[in-house]
């Protein structure tokens, strides 16, 4: 807390002794912890929670005897610690109790905080910061807004900042001045070698900290040297979901039996250990990064083509993909819980950009929408099963492996992507794979993909979609429903004749 007469001024007798009682955790992070979240208070969600998990028990524990270690020593290493981790073991609210014990124990701290990707950090690590924020002793301390947790009376030089990485911004990483100075990285394995690079230089200070979770979905990067290459500067653990007490164990074992025990998806998102391929990621960030800055030319004399990932329930949207040639247009996300409106506003979309085939997800609801168009006039729109028999069974294990391998190619070598979705480029980014028995191309489940991330792939497979079939382009337009029904009422009857 302030040591100045001024900011003392501006706060009760109360939050003094408070500020004392938390001076003495300096060097216990985990009495911390037990200490300003109220476990096991009815009223609270913590109602039902004696206190953190066994695990990261262990780990506050270390990461205090690791600080007081270097308490006394002019020239202090830095404190570094990697933790590579499955599912839903809690690493999200352990990077949560980090910073608040980080701020609520050193005077005008400088924390860092990023992850892989820009939605990991803004709808998961930063957003469960604000819940721990609302249940702790001290919260009236700190405001939180969307990228800040600031001292309400230091905001400019007492908080700590969520900052979405880049290798153009790798300065926001590099060395400071500052007396206290916290680094955490979340999804590290996602991070570019040129952050942790940058980094480095913020490890000059004495007693700098620096602290990197993730699911260990490459076995190359920085993040994997930490337990390798690197491993004699870092302080490393794995842990396995089945032994955390919060995770969702029988979704482990429908993986175990979908991949295999030993499969490199178990390995990464289960039991916490690296990948034997090199990477899991289907699509590398920097395929992506560079699509979206290609300008694509001459595709106007390639066939259009129109495809829809027909939303099944809930938060999931349906979502229409215009593409010709290289070019991939600007998505169109809809909400539109009924079929018959959805289908509706497709026909509007195919009237008026003219499509040279249409090609809609039929999986599940998706014939509702197929068999309407029928009905409407538009028999050119085809529906397409990504759960059957791939063309080429002896590489894919389905069609929508195959559609995403060719989607891969196409991004790849000359595909050009609306810049600035940050939506498809999270979701092309974020999907899996492996290989089954027979090494066939095996595609993360959309399914898995909500479980582990919280949102389904929509934009990307709507992008996939159109890889269906080759599509050449038309002499001549085809006509609208509307123009057909309008001459069918107009054309005389036979009887007239």
């Amino acid at each position: 807390m302030p040591s100045s007469t001024a900011a003392r001024a501006d706060l009760s007798l109360a939050d003094l002794d408070l500020a004392k009682d938390l001076n003495r955790f300096y060097c216990d992070p985990l009495g911390f912890v037990l200490y300003v979240y109220p476990w096991g208070k009815e009223g609270t969600r913590l109602a039902k929670q004696t206190g953190p998990d066994e695990w990261q028990v262990k780990f506050l524990d270390d990461l205090g005897k690791a600080v007081a270690a270097g308490v006394s020593v002019a020239d202090a290493l830095p404190v570094m610690f990697a933790v590579a981790a499955g599912n839903g073991v809690g690493k999200s609210a352990l990077i949560s109790w980090i910073i608040h014990w980080f701020m609520s124990t050193r005077q005008h701290p400088q924390i860092v905080v990023t992850a892989g990707k820009k939605e990991q950090l803004q709808t998961k690590t930063w957003r469960e910061l604000a819940k721990w924020n609302h249940l702790a002793l001290m919260k009236h301390w700190f405001k939180w807004t969307a990228t800040k947790l600031s001292h309400v009376l230091f905001p400019d030089t007492w908080n700590a900042n969520a900052i979405a990485w880049s290798k153009q911004a790798a300065d926001n990483f590099a060395g400071t001045h500052e007396e206290n100075v916290l680094i955490i990285y979340d999804e590290a394995s996602a991070i570019d070698d040129a952050i942790w690079e940058a980094t480095d230089g913020a490890m000059t200070t004495p007693g700098a900290m620096w602290i990197a979770f993730g699911n260990p979905t490459r076995n190359g990067g920085r993040f994997a040297q930490c337990f390798g290459k690197f491993a004699a500067l870092w302080n490393t653990r794995h842990v396995d979901s089945r032994t955390a007490k919060m995770a969702n164990k029988r979704l482990f074992d429908a993986w175990i039996q979908l991949w295999g025990e030993d499969s490199d998806f178990v390995r990464v998102h289960v039991r916490g250990v690296f990948p034997r391929a090199g990477d899991i990621q289907f699509i590398a960030n920097d395929v992506v990064t560079r699509a979206m800055k290609r300008q694509a030319e001459g595709y106007h004399d390639f066939g259009k083509v129109m495809s829809v990932d027909v939303a099944r329930h809930g938060m999931d949207r349906s979502v229409i993909c215009k593409r010709q040639g290289a070019k991939v247009l600007p998505f169109q996300k809809l909400r539109i819980p009924d079929l018959m409106q959805l289908a509706a506003r497709i026909a509007e979309e195919i009237d008026a950009w003219k499509p040279d085939a249409v090609f809609i997800d039929a999986t599940g609801i998706g014939w509702g929408v197929v068999d309407r168009l029928h009905q409407m006039g538009y028999t050119f729109v085809i529906g397409i099963q990504t759960g059957e028999k791939a063309y080429k069974p002896e590489t894919f294990r389905d069609r929508r492996a195959e559609l995403w391998y060719l989607m891969r190619e196409f991004i790849t070598d000359l595909g050009d992507l609306p810049e600035g979705d940050s939506e498809l480029e999270t979701e092309l980014t974020s999907v899996e794979y492996g290989f089954d028995d027979s090494q066939r191309y095996v595609l993360e489940s959309k399914r898995a993909i909500k479980e582990r991330e919280g949102w389904s792939p929509d934009v990307a497979d709507a992008l996939a979609l159109s890889f269906a079939a080759p599509v050449a382009p038309t002499k001549t337009q085809r006509d609208t429903w509307r123009n057909r029904l309008k001459r069918r009422k107009n054309r005389p009857s036979a009887m007239a004749a």
